[in-house]
């Protein structure tokens, strides 16, 4: 994927990978959609766990030694970042690498939440729950929180925050206990998550009348709002 050009860095962007081919299309619709927009730079992607190639083999594949930034292509920086493209951009020798900040937190992430939410149907009388991944790591952690203060702030209304691993409150206790506080109110899960795959059918399986879809999906072109946000994590890190 991508286009040659002159001197400009590659941009290299790395996802977690995914079994879902929904999930592994939706990725692939907006590296193809940030290449499509940014025809100047040679544009790459990898995947840090479950798919190939991974980053070491994504750098090698790279034309005549070009420089690169990896953008993550994560919604906050937990291990992955800090821990497994660190080390492979640490690694690399044929070329100078920069590794970019993760996607999140971002206004433009929750401008895209806030329009998944009316995609959903959101009322005014809906208890709201973000769904985040969840990390052991605390600065995923924190970063997460943050969205969900941006999107209360945003939308004039609470958020409560749940997650699906490694954190409490788990979404499906948080979806409980929403369900036990407001009886007869509906309980709509945001999902804060990048694409369909495992996690996600977690989402849905928590218990919530409604849950949103994910920020991409195979259904629709890649949001021109996360689009933005790639490119702008590689213009920073560059």
């Amino acid at each position: 994927m991508g286009h040659m050009a002159s001197s400009r860095p590659a941009l290299v962007g790395i996802s977690h990978g995914t079994s879902s081919p929904d999930g592994r299309a939706a990725v692939a619709a907006l590296m193809h959609r940030v290449a499509a927009a940014h025809p100047e730079l040679t544009v790459a992607r990898g995947f840090v766990d479950v798919e190939r190639p991974n980053p070491r083999e994504t750098l090698a594949a790279l034309p005549d030694r070009r420089r690169a930034v990896v953008v993550p292509l994560l919604l906050s920086a937990g291990y992955h970042v800090h821990v497994d493209l660190s080390r492979a951009v640490a690694a690399e020798t044929e070329r100078p690498v920069t590794l970019a900040a993760a996607l999140g937190p971002d206004d433009r992430l929750v401008a895209l939440l806030r329009h998944r939410l009316d995609q959903a149907g959101l009322l005014d009388d809906d208890v709201l729950i973000l769904a985040a991944a969840g990390s052991s790591d605390h600065r995923a952690v924190a970063d997460c929180r943050v969205i969900a203060e941006r999107l209360a702030a945003a939308s004039g209304r609470e958020v409560i925050i749940g997650f699906l691993s490694a954190v409490e409150p788990r979404l499906a206790d948080a979806v409980g206990a929403a369900r036990a506080a407001e009886p007869g109110r509906r309980i709509v899960v945001s999902s804060y998550l990048l694409a369909p795959g495992y996690f996600h059918s977690l989402a849905e399986q928590a218990g919530a009348d409604v849950v949103t879809a994910p920020l991409l999906t195979a259904a629709e072109p890649a949001p021109e709002l996360l689009v933005e946000v790639v490119a702008s994590r590689y213009r920073e890190a560059v």
